[in-house]
């Protein structure tokens, strides 16, 4: 019996400590911000700030232009912070090439402890730039590339995320939920849901018989990504209808009445009206001057 103790305390000696015992994920909380590019920012601060009533404000400068010139000689260097919540934002970086199908420029993840989640990911073998501050939205992140080529950034969550206030013109003061395009789904959940936890909480599609949408909760919040799952690459204005964000609001007839409102009577019948989507819910779908879509929802079900 003495031998064999001795035996298994040499092998328990043997194995590494990280065979022991992984390390902890801290917890990913919830969407802080989405970026997005355009192409003309003052038609973007038209639709973002005038149309959804979002605050918004020259917020910093992108690589290349030197702090300090909000008004540079393009109009368009400074990028546009638009404050949704105290925890989350929405930003709009200029220099969107013409002919350009990419908007989406990245989707920021919050986290209770950046260090740890970056000694996490290390540990799992995941490739990460950072944690480095800096950042063009003025973060302090890591970034990620997923399965699919999209830029993941990971930040640090804070209890005031913005000392804006949220602006009482706004159609919305929740965003729930970014949609990204997914070619091969059992990779991103690869990394989405066996690294990051997220978990799957809906499926569906337009056709009945097919998934085209896969609805992934961050693990200690409600915030999801929707995996957008396609075949092949997306035309320009797909891919504008698939990297979107969602917003909700209490009520998608009162939201619809004041984009109406806020619409040009000319322009007016160019709008979609809402419909309940897939998903039980009223929506209503609008698109920045670049095509990215905006989607509003209700939170529960139509009755």
């Amino acid at each position: 019996m003495k031998t064999l103790s001795v035996l298994l305390v040499a092998i328990a000696l043997a194995i590494p400590v990280q065979a022991v015992r992984e390390t902890k994920r801290p917890p990913l909380v919830g969407i802080d911000h989405v970026a997005f590019r355009t192409s003309d920012p003052m038609a973007a601060r038209s639709f973002y700030g005038g149309l959804l009533g979002l605050r918004g404000a020259v917020a910093g400068v992108v690589p290349g232009q030197k702090a300090g010139d909000t008004q540079p000689a393009d109009g368009g260097s400074s990028w546009l912070e638009f404050t949704i919540n105290t925890r989350q934002r929405l930003l709009i970086q200029p220099g969107l090439a013409a002919g350009t199908d990419e908007r989406l420029d990245h989707i920021a993840l919050a986290t209770s402890d950046l260090d740890a989640m970056a000694t996490y990911l290390r540990d799992r073998g995941v490739t990460f730039d950072g944690p480095a501050t800096g950042m063009a939205c003025g973060s302090r992140s890591l970034r990620i590339t997923d399965p699919d080529g999209h830029t993941i950034e990971l930040v640090q969550e804070s209890a005031d995320v913005s000392s804006a206030q949220e602006s009482a013109s706004a159609l919305s003061a929740r965003l729930l939920h970014a949609g990204v395009t997914v070619r091969d789904e059992a990779a991103a959940s690869g990394f989405y849901h066996d690294v990051l936890a997220m978990d799957e909480i809906w499926r569906g599609g337009a056709d009945p018989a097919k998934t085209s949408w896969v609805n992934m909760r961050v693990p200690e919040g409600t915030d999801y990504l929707e995996y957008m799952l396609r075949d092949s690459p997306s035309s320009r204005r797909q891919l504008g209808v698939d990297h979107h964000i969602c917003l909700l609001v209490p009520d998608i007839q009162r939201a619809w009445e004041r984009v109406r409102q806020r619409t040009a009577t000319a322009r007016r019948e160019a709008l979609e009206p809402p419909r309940i989507g897939r998903n039980l819910r009223w929506q209503l779908n609008l698109y920045d001057p670049d095509g990215t879509r905006v989607e509003l929802m209700e939170p529960f079900t139509a009755k």
